[in-house]
């Protein structure tokens, strides 16, 4: 296989480049590479100019509405993306429901939904994980009882993250106690403005409001927002999940994250010590074999040949990484690092006056990170999957 680009890509990708240079806000982009928190604002902002662009759904077929680029276009549209410190696109609108909706959804779904998220304009949440079911999914226990054209909906989603801000929510609902539990699932879009849905913050270590509870009580959804057959939304979910466990590994950001992690070691004095460095460079091995599988994938792909089915393993490898350059930096840091004051960074001063500014947020992000192993199917599942999957055993 060819893992080198042609030159039509790499016109493409300079195309690319100019673009993002030219529209990506610098307030935004520096806070980016700064390691900032980023505001809904911020967010919503970089949001709507990829969707006036038409690129939101940089992964869509022109079908939908998309740019209907190639696997290769896209990976380096998301590269020069992350290099240039544009925000990571919150994927539940246009990277995670909207090909559900695109692959199983009915011609009204499409003309109703799809425009929103392509735009920009609609915020969406997912809501998958409970209480008692997250990695094992098949657990969860949401109930949905048709009752006429609609379906009453009681229950609780957890980890539900940035559903503060969630204005519609896509989620995984049992319609049937019948056979094995994947059998009786149903996916189900509802209006996060509905009578009965209460959104109730989880604060993290390190302070922030990320995630949340969600509770519905006697929720009414009308039927006709029910995705496909009710009962199969367990394989409109493994759909899904495919696309979030690829999207988890995210390699460009780890390319971007390594060279900030360079910028801080040579800051902190570190860059002149071998074992630190050598601890770089094993991590810099690691994102380069990372980036090698995501090729791979990507050039099977385009010479229409079946990839191994490597999500699971993008997910693993990609969620490690993402650990482990936290901890680096951690360790660059030293004593500057502590937890981040919002107040004081977004006032300017806490850099200047008590340690490094890049040290500022490092535990923060050291802290928010251990979730990655976790989230989209913790690895430990990921692994079994793999096993089972792609060795065959």
């Amino acid at each position: 296989m060819d893992l080198n680009f042609t030159a039509e890509e790499l016109e493409f990708r300079s195309g690319i480049r100019q673009w993002v240079a030219e529209n990506l806000p610098k307030d935004i982009s520096d806070k980016v590479h700064q390691a900032q928190r980023l505001s809904r604002d911020d967010l919503q902002r970089w949001a709507k100019i990829l969707g006036k662009k038409g690129w939101l759904g940089w992964g869509w077929p022109q079908a939908f509405g998309g740019p209907g680029w190639s696997a290769v276009q896209k990976h380096l549209f998301e590269e020069e993306c992350a290099l240039a410190g544009a925000p990571r696109v919150v994927p539940f609108g246009p990277v995670m429901v909207a090909p559900v909706i695109m692959a199983f959804g009915s011609p009204e779904q499409h003309k109703r939904f799809l425009p929103g998220i392509a735009s920009g304009e609609v915020w969406w949440s997912q809501g998958y994980s409970e209480p008692g079911a997250g990695s094992d999914l098949a657990g969860l226990k949401t109930r949905a009882e048709r009752r006429g054209d609609k379906y009453i909906v009681n229950g609780q989603k957890t980890w539900t993250t940035l559903g503060q801000y969630g204005e519609w929510i896509f989620c995984l609902v049992r319609t049937s106690t019948e056979g094995k539990p994947q059998t009786g699932i149903s996916f189900l879009l509802i209006d996060m403005k509905s009578p009965g849905i209460t959104v109730r913050p989880i604060i993290m270590l390190d302070g922030e409001h990320e995630v949340n509870e969600v509770f519905f009580d006697n929720v009414e959804v009308p039927a006709e927002n029910l995705i496909g057959e009710e009962n199969k939304g367990w394989t409109y979910a493994k759909h899904l999940l495919s696309h979030e466990r690829t999207n988890i590994a995210d390699v460009n950001r780890a390319k971007r994250e390594l060279e900030r992690l360079k910028r801080i070691a040579k800051a902190e004095g570190l860059w002149d010590d071998q074992r630190f460095r050598d601890q770089i460079a094993l991590l810099e091995v690691d994102v380069v074999a990372l980036e090698m599988m995501v090729l791979r994938v990507l050039s099977a792909e385009k010479s229409g040949k079946n990839s191994l089915d490597v999500a699971g393993l993008l997910k693993i490898r990609g969620s490690e990484i993402q650990q482990r350059y936290t901890e680096l930096m951690m360790l660059a840091g030293g004593p500057a690092t502590r937890a981040y004051v919002h107040e004081a960074m977004e006032a300017g001063w806490q850099g200047d006056h008590v340690g490094a500014a890049h040290s500022a947020s490092l535990a923060s992000h050291y802290f928010n990170y251990r979730k990655t192993t976790i989230y989209g199917g913790s690895n430990e599942v990921q692994r079994n999957i793999v096993a089972q999957t792609v060795l065959g055993s």
